[in-house]
């Protein structure tokens, strides 16, 4: 997930560029996101019995994570790109998500080819980092956008998307069978709900001055440096967890 930077118009000073309350809100992401997959890993080498696509406790889980990316992903455009397109770091960044997007989906073809990941996260935020630019400036209306697409999304399907040229689109009538799968609808909602907040609380001064909330607590420093280095976290940190967990079953059994 990347932490996308704020516009140098926003905040007077170099240290002051990023809102660290957002940052603090994708770490805590990112941490969620920890618990989540460590699971799952313990679930593919043996040491638990979850099944991750029927009980509520974790879909509903996966989708608070996916929402709270989702949602600060959609701030961060609107503070890097309402005023201007930003166009050599935006470019810099999509090209890193296309990047990591093929890597991911050849990685986990090598691991699941059965259920390999098309259209997962990654790839989601890379087309959403792109049609978000086309909302930025359309302020309080991203929120009723986004709560109508979340409609859509939720509650209208057709087979036309069932087709495989078709399936990142979402509206499909069941889920694709695919290790993480983030498609366009309804998810490009909370992309969208972000841009409205983001709106909101830079045009509301009481709520422009919470944001600027500052801390030095150790949790909020280590959430927020999370929150900083999102992607590069995302990339590595299963690869991590995958070889500890290889290495301890090779050890005990």
């Amino acid at each position: 997930m990347p932490a996308l930077q704020p516009d140098h118009n926003l905040m007077s000073k170099p240290d002051q560029q990023r809102l660290i309350l957002i940052d603090l809100l994708r770490g805590l992401a990112i941490a969620m996101m920890f618990s989540y997959h460590f699971s799952f890993d313990l679930d593919y080498f043996g040491y638990i019995h979850v099944d991750f696509s029927t009980e509520p406790f974790w879909l509903n889980y996966r989708a608070l994570i996916v929402s709270l990316f989702l949602c600060t992903m959609g701030y961060s455009l609107y503070l890097a790109h309402h005023t201007r397109w930003r166009r050599q770091a935006w470019l810099k960044r999509f090209g890193w998500l296309v990047l990591a997007s093929v890597g991911v989906s050849l990685s986990s073809y090598l691991m699941y080819p059965k259920s390999f990941i098309f259209f997962g996260i990654l790839h989601f935020i890379a087309l959403a980092s792109l049609l978000g630019l086309l909302f930025t400036r359309l302020g309080y209306l991203n929120l009723l956008l986004g709560v109508i697409v979340l409609l859509i999304g939720n509650y209208y399907s057709n087979r036309f998307f069932n087709q495989p040229a078709w399936q990142w689109f979402g509206l499909m009538t069941h889920r694709p069978v695919a290790e993480d799968y983030v498609p366009l609808f309804p998810w490009f909602g909370m992309v969208l709900i972000g841009l409205g907040l983001a709106h909101w609380t830079q045009n509301t001064p009481a709520l422009t001055r919470l944001l600027h909330w500052q801390s030095r607590h150790p949790l909020v420093t280590t959430l927020t440096f999370g929150g900083r280095h999102s992607l590069l976290i995302y990339l590595l940190h299963q690869p991590i967890f995958l070889g500890l967990l290889y290495v301890v079953t090779k050890l005990i059994r």
